[in-house]
């Protein structure tokens, strides 16, 4: 009886994490994490994506994570062939609302002063030599989201990405989570193994 409910504990968290792994893996939406850089989406439209910190990483290439408080220089390069051909701009704005890797445009249109929570911004240009570049000197560590807007070059028409990401110190993510989970799944298997009565009858057997 034991085993098998140390068996099905046992699946139970490894669903759950699985579960957390999806969710976040979807919830980037935008940008995806690859192996030599991260992957940005904008709509049908595809671009490597690396953010440099030039000043104090030298060469180190970041996607979501950018550890130090100083100037960050964010790159696309471009993978479809219409991107040169297209204004592109961007926006940093402050995560105050806490949407994390979850944020998308939807939510960005919910925001009611948008600019209020804009820290930087480059108005629409065309970049044709193949990839576009942005650079914002951060003051302050904290959640950030980018907010990416590309223009159709003969259509009335906009494509936009959205992508989290912080700057100064690690984002735990969903680790609390997980450990709180791995702390109930714990408890439970300890009280249905009888812990909790070993305990009592060891300490009652302490007071005789």
């Amino acid at each position: 009886m034991q085993y098998k409910l140390s068996a099905f504990l046992i699946v139970l968290l490894i669903s759950s994490v699985s579960a957390l792994g999806a969710s976040r893996a979807a919830a980037h939406g935008s940008v995806v994490p690859g192996q030599d850089s991260c992957l940005i989406k904008i709509n049908f439209l595809e671009a490597h994506f690396t953010v440099f910190q030039p000043e104090s990483r030298g060469s180190a290439e970041f996607c979501e994570g950018i550890p130090d408080v100083t100037r960050a220089v964010f790159v696309m390069e471009y993978l479809h062939n219409l991107l040169p051909e297209m204004e592109i701009d961007f926006r940093i704005v402050e995560d105050t609302g806490n949407l994390g890797r979850y944020a998308d445009w939807e939510d960005v249109i919910q925001i009611s002063d948008l600019d209020a929570v804009t820290v930087h911004y480059d108005p629409p240009r065309i970049e044709t030599g193949g990839y576009y570049r942005s650079s914002y000197e951060f003051n302050a560590p904290g959640n950030y989201l980018g907010i990416v807007t590309t223009s159709h070059p003969t259509q009335a028409r906009d494509y936009n990405a959205v992508f989290y990401f912080r700057v100064g110190g690690a984002d735990l993510g969903t680790f609390p989570l997980f450990a709180l989970l791995l702390v109930v799944l714990q408890a439970g298997y300890w009280l249905s193994t009888g812990g909790w009565v070993k305990l009592r009858t060891r300490w009652k057997k302490s007071l005789v």
